[in-house]
Order: C-alpha cells, then sequence, then structure tokens
C-alpha cells in the first residue's frame, strides 16, 4: 500500500468543479496510450515494468559490487551528467546526513559526483581529494562520448591508473554503459572493467530504478530493494486504480495541464526540507526535457522554504500570476532536538519551547500556502510520511507516471530531448571538432 497522498485542495479555487467529468476523454486517452504502449515515444517505456523486472540476482550482482567498492574506498566518484547522476544524487542526499562530509568514520564511502560541468577548478579540485583518498570511479554514459562525463573520464582514469596501476585500477573502476555497443562500452571491455547495462529502452531522466541510479545508492549504504518496493507498490496502485477520482497520477497531469491552459505556465516544485534539494533538481530535468518541446509546456522551477521565503517570497507573493505551486510536504522529522526554554527571553521565543521544530516547520507550510492561495498562487500538495528509501521509491515512480501522462496531454513526445543536441552542435563547431 502507497504512503504518498496527493492533495488538490489549495487548487479546488482556481479549477473548474466539473475539471474530471469535462477532460475524462482527454486524460483516459493519455492514459491508455501510456499503460498499452501505443502513444509516441513507446519504444523509450521500460521504465514502465522496472520495479516489477529487477530481479534478485540483479539486485545481487548491484550489491556485490557496491560491497566490493565500500571495502576499498573511503570515495566513490560517479562520472555522469543529466539523467545519469541526477536520480542517484536525488536519492542519496535525501536519505544521507546534511552533514555526512564532514563524518569521518561513516560506515559507507562518500559518494562525489563528476562530469556534469565542464569546470576546470572543479575537476582540480576533486583530483587534489583524490590524491589523498582511496578511491573508485562509476562512470555512466550510454555513448561514452558526450563531453563532459567523457573529459572527467579520461581525467579520473589516467590518475587512477598512476595510483593504482593499470591492474589495480581495473578493480576500482565501473562503466555503466550500452549493452553492445559505443565508446564506454569498448573501453570497458578493453580494459576488463565491472559492467552494468543501460537498458535500451529506458532514457536517462526515467533510469535511476537502473543499475544507473541502483549501484551508486548501494555504494552510499542505502537499500535498493526498498526503493524498488516503493516505486512498485506506487506502480500497482496507478495500474490498479484506472479511474481519474482514484488515480493520483492522473489527477496531477491533468490539473497541470488545465493550469498551464489557463496562464500558469510555471511549476514551482517545493520542499520543506533541505534535503531534498536534489530531488527537485531531478523533477526539473525529468519534466524540462520530456515536456518543454513544441513551444509547449510548463516551465519547472524549484524552491525550498524557508529559506527562499526569504528571497522569493515577495514574487510569488505578488508578482506576476504565471505560476502555482507543488510543495512535497514531509510529515514526520526522523529525528527530535528539543528547543531549549531561556528564563531571559529576549528574543521572545520560549513560547515556542514546548513545540517540535517539525512542527513549527510545518505550521510555516500551511501558513505559507493559505499565503500564497489568497495572492493567487493555486498550490498542490504530495505528502509523505517520512523520508526513506520507501518514500523516495514511491515518489520517483509516481513523477515518472505523471510526467509521461502530462506529454501526451500536450501531444508530443515525452521521452525525446532534440532540443538538447543544440547547443552542442554549436559548441563542437566552435572547438574545432573534425566532422
Amino acid at each position: 500500500m502507497v504512503t504518498t497522498r496527493f492533495i488538490t485542495e489549495g487548487a479546488h479555487s482556481f479549477l473548474p468543479q466539473d475539471l474530471f467529468i469535462a477532460e475524462k476523454e482527454s486524460i483516459n486517452n493519455a492514459y491508455n496510450q501510456l499503460v498499452t504502449k501505443q502513444g509516441a515515444g513507446n519504444d523509450f517505456l521500460g521504465w514502465l515494468s522496472l520495479p516489477e523486472e529487477i530481479s534478485t540476482d540483479d539486485i545481487s550482482k548491484i550489491n556485490c559490487v557496491a560491497s566490493r567498492l565500500q571495502a576499498q574506498s573511503e570515495v566513490v566518484v560517479v562520472i555522469g551528467i543529466g539523467g545519469s547522476y541526477l536520480g542517484a544524487r536525488a536519492v542519496i542526499e535525501a536519505l544521507q546526513s546534511h552533514f555526512r562530509m564532514l563524518e569521518a568514520n561513516a560506515d559507507c564511502p562518500l559518494v562525489l559526483f563528476a562530469g556534469n560541468n565542464i569546470s576546470e577548478d572543479y575537476l582540480y579540485d576533486l583530483q587534489k581529494v583524490l590524491d589523498k583518498k582511496e578511491y573508485s570511479l562509476i562512470v555512466i554514459s550510454k555513448s561514452g562520448t558526450t563531453t563532459e562525463p567523457a573529459i572527467a573520464f579520461r581525467i579520473f582514469k589516467e590518475h587512477c591508473e598512476k595510483k593504482y596501476g593499470k591492474e589495480g585500477a581495473k578493480k576500482r573502476i565501473v562503466a555503466i554503459t550500452d549493452r553492445a555497443r559505443g565508446a564506454l562500452k569498448k573501453s570497458a571491455d578493453s580494459e576488463g572493467y565491472d559492467t552494468f547495462v543501460i537498458p535500451d529502452d529506458v532514457g536517462g531522466r526515467y533510469s535511476v530504478l537502473t543499475p544507473v541510479g541502483l549501484l551508486p545508492i548501494a555504494v552510499a549504504g542505502y537499500d535498493i530493494q526498498l526503493l524498488i518496493k516503493g516505486a512498485r507498490d506506487m506502480r500497482e496502485a496507478l495500474l490498479t486504480q484506472t479511474h481519474i477520482d482514484n488515480n493520483p497520477a492522473m489527477q496531477y497531469a491533468l490539473i497541470r495541464n488545465y493550469l498551464y491552459n489557463n496562464g500558469k505556465r510555471v511549476e514551482m516544485m517545493v520542499t520543506y526540507e533541505p534535503r531534498l534539494y536534489y530531488f527537485i533538481e531531478w523533477y526539473k530535468q525529468l519534466f524540462g526535457e520530456s515536456e518543454g518541446k513544441e513551444n509547449k509546456g510548463i516551465f519547472p522551477a524549484g524552491a525550498t522554504f524557508s529559506t527562499d521565503l526569504h528571497s522569493l517570497g515577495q514574487y510569488i507573493q505578488e508578482g506576476e500570476r504565471l505560476l502555482f505551486e507543488t510543495v512535497i510536504s514531509v510529515e514526520n522529522a526522523n529525528h527530535t532536538l528539543p528547543i531549549p526554554f531561556d528564563e531571559q527571553n529576549i528574543d521572545g521565543l520560549n513560547y515556542l519551547q514546548q513545540k517540535k521544530i517539525h512542527e513549527i516547520n510545518l505550521t510555516a507550510e500551511i501558513g505559507t500556502r493559505i499565503a500564497h492561495i489568497d495572492g493567487g498562487v493555486p498550490n498542490l500538495r504530495i505528502a509523505i510520511p517520512n523520508i526513506s528509501e520507501v518514500t523516495l521509491g514511491e515518489l520517483i515512480y509516481f513523477f515518472e507516471f505523471s510526467c509521461a501522462l502530462g506529454g501526451y496531454l500536450l501531444n508530443i513526445n515525452p521521452f525525446n530531448q532534440p532540443g538538447v543536441e543544440a547547443y552542442k552542435r554549436n559548441m563542437f563547431k566552435l572547438l574545432g571538432k573534425p566532422e
């Protein structure tokens, strides 16, 4: 049974009462295109069944390699860009301590990321760190020729071989790549690296439940079986509840589409928990690459409240009425920390002394939601009981399913990304890349 709840009451005043009835045919058509695999991009629907198809043997192999990397490494560097790193980073950073980088005695390696930018200073600084640490590499790319990760892999492969020798490096490099072709596959076969396959029918931004996401998450010490369980539970709920009144993904997709068609062109994905920052970054790629084409699509933005209320709050409250909010609401904290009593009470906070800090955070969420609704900002809410492998698995599958439905409501292919190549063509031309 899923624990994630989709709550629409904060948008009711902005929606027609008969929306689900009036748009029943359009959302049913989108749903049927997806689940029967008859829609555009249907050769990239392997993610739909991933939670059911991941075998015990697959999980065992991932955990076995993860254990080896853990045993030999203080740091594991994940080299990838876009969907090749965002899903893993979203889950790891949601589950780990906010200050994991300062925990010298942690049980598992610190997972760092490279190949997601072309900053020379970033690569230099990371190399200096690796000079002093025992480390391993996970390189993720279907082609092996994407510029950002390819540069990073060249640098750190050379560094690894100089530090550990060719044979030693071979045991410290794992490649996640295409089954049969591409530069990284060729290199991995030639060098004898352990490899995992990126399925042909799963695009990068939908790949977190493949080895692309599962291996780094396992290396960081988290239970990938529970993550898969959460996704499996959500999958079952979305595939068995075929009526919009009971299907939260259909509701979310349809409400987003209605708001978009009525002038709300920006979705602000909001969290009140800083550890979900990279989950929102993953959401931004998922929806931005899936919907943003043919001059269509909601612009996906993100914010962490209450922090960003002190920077963006004024605009959200009184700026252009072009956005709506979706709040990922975490109902329970994983820890308790009391507010001390102060006899002098100079700051006037003694009235909060009997309250939990998380209760105050939730109250800030409620107060903000009311203010923004009053200011003309529709509010949707996705509530989870806590942050855990299970709830993150539920959220991942919920957003993937909803995003696909949203693409079909826009009458576009939600699984390609032709516009991404435009900057690459210009960059290659300016760099003088041979034809």
